[in-house]
């Protein structure tokens, strides 16, 4: 006969295989599709630190390759039991399904949302030089010189399909004039050659050109979301002069398709909570972040507007990646 104390002990051993997943002492993981010490890697950071008392101990795991889609691919392939989420971006759920033959997931049916994290307004900038040499101070300013001398601007982007380059065809279309785009191997290539005289201007993110504008070597002309961002105030949108022009650069996190929705909840309230918390938002606004929380419904609902936007974009631009 058994004692009861090893009954006892048995019985405890064996519910743990009827507790879910989460209940348990594994780590959450967050899979991050970009190399460490990016923005994305780094709000990440930030997050899983946030929550840790929600959800226990969040690794960070950094998985790189082909423009996010080797990371996003592993998390949609991770088990849908809730410890395993993703980071999508606007590339990865917004661009690349139109801008590549073939995807290692389905934006659409391997995700499910759980919270938006953040948006990073997107700014227009001109080289100072540029501008005062041509006397463009705004964003009127560069659509006269540019319908006045066809073909004399040049703008460069991060590459083909890029967040530059597709805000920047959208700029030419809704502006009626035509301006020679330039790709580079990168933003930091692109950004090098706007400050170097080598192109007139970019559409660049703000975090990555707020100090240049601050030390007078590139002037902003407008940010491209749809209001006027907090961080800085005095510059207008491209709305204000092209109406309904708005492109921003966003991220969230996601879980694989069939997670529990008891546990999508659980993350959600986890992450929106920190979202909302001075200390999180006080760090991102040094990055020029803006917090975006929001219910999974809403998330998912932003995306497929997104991938709409974007598809059109991305005819309008022609950029393709075989």
């Amino acid at each position: 006969m058994i004692p009861r104390r090893h009954l006892l002990a048995l019985a405890a051993a064996a519910s743990l295989f009827t507790l879910p997943a989460w209940a348990q002492s594994t780590p959450v993981r967050i899979i991050v599709p970009f190399n460490a010490g990016g923005p994305i890697d780094t709000t990440a950071r930030v997050l899983a630190e946030a929550v840790k008392d929600s959800l226990g101990t969040v690794i960070i795991e950094n998985r790189a390759g082909a423009g996010g889609n080797i990371g996003v691919g592993a998390a949609a392939r991770s088990a849908p039991d809730g410890m395993t989420l993703g980071i999508a971006t606007t590339a990865s759920h917004g661009i690349n399904p139109w801008l590549f033959k073939q995807l290692p997931y389905d934006p659409a049916k391997d995700f499910t949302p759980v919270t938006q994290m953040l948006r990073v307004p997107n700014v227009l900038v001109i080289n100072a030089e540029t501008a005062q040499r041509l006397r463009i101070n705004s964003v009127a300013d560069l659509i006269a010189y540019a319908k006045a001398n066809p073909g004399r601007l040049n703008y460069g982007s991060g590459g083909n399909g890029s967040a530059g380059h597709l805000a920047g065809e959208l700029f030419k279309n809704q502006a009626g004039i035509f301006a020679v785009h330039i790709p580079y191997n990168g933003g930091a290539p692109a950004q090098a050659a706007l400050l170097g005289g080598q192109v007139d201007f970019n559409f660049d993110n703000l975090a990555t050109a707020a100090g240049n504008i601050r030390s007078g070597r590139l002037k902003a002309l407008a940010v491209t979301t749809a209001q006027r961002t907090q961080v800085m105030p005095d510059v207008p949108t491209v709305a204000e002069t092209l109406p309904g022009f708005e492109i921003d650069t966003w991220w969230g996190l996601v879980v694989p398709a069939g997670t529990p929705a008891e546990r999508v909840t659980q993350l959600n309230a986890a992450f929106t909570q920190a979202l909302n918390s001075p200390a999180v938002r006080e760090r991102f606004a040094t990055l020029m972040a803006e917090p975006a929380p929001s219910t999974p419904q809403a998330f998912g609902d932003f995306m497929n507007r997104e991938r709409a936007k974007y598809e059109r974009m991305v005819k309008l631009s022609g950029a393709k990646v075989d």
